[in-house]
C-alpha cells in the first residue's frame, strides 16, 4: 500500500516548516504528499445560494493557487504532489481521505503562542487529535528536518501500547541508527515490577531491529527528570498514545507536553 503524508495547512507562520519537515521525511518513506486547507469564506446572509456558491468557489480556487505557490517553493519538483481545498469540515475531509487506500501520517502544527494555546496544542491540532483515528504527527515552529535517531515512547499499565500503530509508525522510516527508549512516569510510592516488564517486554520486542533502552522516571517531579534526557531538540521525537493519561492528565498537558513539544521543540506523534 503506497504511503502518504497528509499535510493540513493554514497559511500561517508554522506552514514553511512543516513542509520542509515532512518534505524531507517523505525521502525515506518514499511517501507522496497532499496539501489539505478547509477554507473558510465569509458570506451576507442575504446572499442568494447560486451567488454563494460562486463566492466558496473563487475562494477556493484562491486558495489552491497559495498551496500551489507554496509547493512550488519549498517542494522538489521530482515529489508527488497532490491538493484538497474545500470548505467542508476539516473532519469531514481527513474522514474521506482516510477511507482511500494508502498508509497515512497527518501532520498539523503546535501553535503555542498566548497563553490559552500553551496549555496544549491548540484548538485546530487537538481538534484533529481528538476526532482522527489516525497517527499524528504533531509539529512545532522550529523543526525543519526529519530525524529519527532518539525516539522516546511513553508508556502506561493502564492503556497498553497500540503495537498494531507502532509497528506501522515505524515503517515510516530506515531502521538504522535510531534508539528507541520505552519510559514510564512514576509516583514516589509506587510499585513498579509490573511497568518494569511490560517496558523490558516491549524492549526485547523490538531490539533485533533498534537499540532499544527503558527508563522509569520515579521522584516528587518526574518531569523535570525526564526533560533532562529529551533535551536535543531536533534529533528526538516523543510518541504518546491516545487515550492514556499522558494525553488526558491536566498537569501532563501543562508541564511536560508544553516544555518537551513547544519550548523545547520536540516532534510529537499521538498513536490512535
Amino acid at each position: 500500500m503506497k504511503k502518504r503524508f497528509i499535510l493540513l495547512i493554514d497559511f500561517s507562520e508554522y506552514t514553511d516548516n512543516l513542509i520542509k519537515y515532512a518534505c524531507d521525511w517523505s525521502k525515506q518513506a518514499n511517501a507522496e504528499l497532499i496539501l489539505v486547507h478547509q477554507s473558510i469564506t465569509l458570506i451576507p446572509g442575504f446572499t442568494d445560494s447560486e451567488s454563494r456558491q460562486k463566492i466558496v468557489e473563487l475562494n477556493n480556487n484562491k486558495d489552491l493557487q497559495k498551496l500551489k505557490e507554496l509547493a512550488a517553493r519549498l517542494i522538489p519538483s521530482t515529489m508527488k504532489v497532490s491538493y484538497l481545498v474545500s470548505e467542508n469540515h476539516l473532519q469531514t475531509l481527513l474522514t474521506d481521505l482516510l477511507a482511500e487506500p494508502h498508509e497515512n501520517l497527518i501532520f498539523a502544527a503546535i501553535k503555542g503562542t498566548g497563553i490559552i494555546k500553551q496549555i496544549f496544542l491548540g484548538s485546530f491540532a487537538l481538534e484533529v487529535i481528538e476526532n482522527i483515528n489516525n497517527i499524528i504527527v504533531a509539529m512545532p515552529k522550529e523543526i525543519s528536518v526529519f530525524s529519527h535517531e532518539k525516539i522516546f515512547v511513553a508508556i502506561t499499565e493502564k492503556y497498553p501500547l497500540n503495537i498494531i500503530e507502532f509497528n506501522r509508525f515505524l515503517n515510516f522510516f530506515e531502521n538504522e541508527n535510531t534508539c528507541i527508549t520505552f519510559f514510564y512516569l512514576a509516583k514516589p510510592d509506587e510499585k513498579t515490577e509490573g511497568i518494569e516488564k511490560q517496558l523490558n517486554n516491549l524492549s526485547i520486542l523490538y531490539a533485533d531491529r533498534f537499540e532499544t533502552k527503558t527508563a522509569i522516571f520515579k521522584s516528587n517531579n518526574p518531569f523535570e527528570d525526564i526533560k533532562k534526557i529529551i533535551n536535543n531538540k531536533e534529533k528526538e521525537i516523543l510518541i504518546i498514545q491516545k487515550g492514556s493519561r499522558f494525553f488526558t492528565d491536566q498537569l501532563f498537558r501543562l508541564s511536560l507536553i508544553n516544555e518537551l513539544v513547544y519550548e523545547g521543540q520536540t516532534p510529537l506523534i499521538i498513536l490512535p
